[in-house]
């Protein structure tokens, strides 16, 4: 199937733009957590591409190794090539390996029902690259690879409080192509995290993604200053309070950001 240019959010044609690519990115994007196979009917209605568009991108993948197709039912699922491509993301992310020995430490504090993650933005979500669950068995297991609302999370807050300008504008961009009518909402959410990073020096969420969760976060830069990471903890709001996180883990939440980020 032939590349060719796609519309920017602007309406301008992107000559760089491989529409081929991000429409096979968007049939592998499509697969769910705990899904194991899905067919081309469900790929088509899951991407909104046609069905022989579909076709034609399962069977491009399938040669690849990144669909493998059941020669019996006809439906695919993901190949060794997707946990390949994974890996190696998060065997580069350099950051992961050094915040590991740190999620630990705040997961094992006082209160064993606290989760500690590292997230990352993607589009308007940001994705858990690290996690150290709750030692306890409670009903909301983060895990690598779960998404979380860029704007209405304590980690995604503390991402954005923690952006450049150009890229809160080019984060606000995405969001508002991909949802116009929630721009005030996020816009209102977005004042918030920043008045609230530079009073208190850690983004809150009180029931603003689950009604039932409670956390903290800090902004963590890369060495180089190109991205920026979401270091958080947090808990079920009936085990994990306001005044636990800010009065025990918010100062270990800022050290931990300023080891991470290497800044003295």
């Amino acid at each position: 199937m032939d590349s060719d240019n796609t519309a920017s959010a602007d309406g301008e044609k992107d000559r760089n733009f491989v529409t081929a690519l991000a429409r096979g990115l968007d049939v592998l994007r499509a697969f769910r957590r705990n899904e194991l196979e899905l067919t081309n009917t469900d790929l088509a209605e899951r991407t909104g591409l046609p069905k022989p568009t579909v076709s034609r991108l399962t069977y491009t993948l399938c040669q690849l190794g990144y669909l493998i197709q059941d020669p019996q039912s006809g439906s695919y699922r993901l190949g060794a090539g997707v946990l390949r491509l994974g890996y190696g993301v998060l065997a580069g992310m350099d950051i992961s390996d050094r915040a590991s020995q740190i999620l630990r430490d705040l997961r094992n504090g006082e209160n064993s029902y606290i989760t500690s993650a590292l997230g990352e933005a993607h589009h308007a979500d940001v994705i858990y690259i690290a996690v150290h669950r709750s030692r306890e068995d409670v009903s909301l297991a983060a895990h690598v690879g779960m998404r979380l609302p860029l704007f209405f999370s304590a980690v995604g807050r503390a991402i954005l409080a923690g952006m450049s300008p150009d890229q809160r504008a080019e984060s606000l961009k995405i969001a508002d192509a991909l949802d116009p009518d929630g721009r005030l909402s996020r816009q209102d959410s977005l004042g918030r995290a920043q008045d609230e990073y530079a009073a208190r020096g850690f983004c809150t969420g009180y029931g603003d993604w689950r009604p039932d969760v409670n956390g903290i976060a800090v902004p963590v830069v890369s060495l180089n200053g190109m991205r920026v990471y979401g270091l958080n903890v947090g808990g079920p709001s009936f085990h994990v309070s306001p005044n636990v996180l800010e009065t025990i883990y918010a100062d270990q939440l800022m050290s931990a950001a300023e080891t991470l980020s290497m800044r003295p």
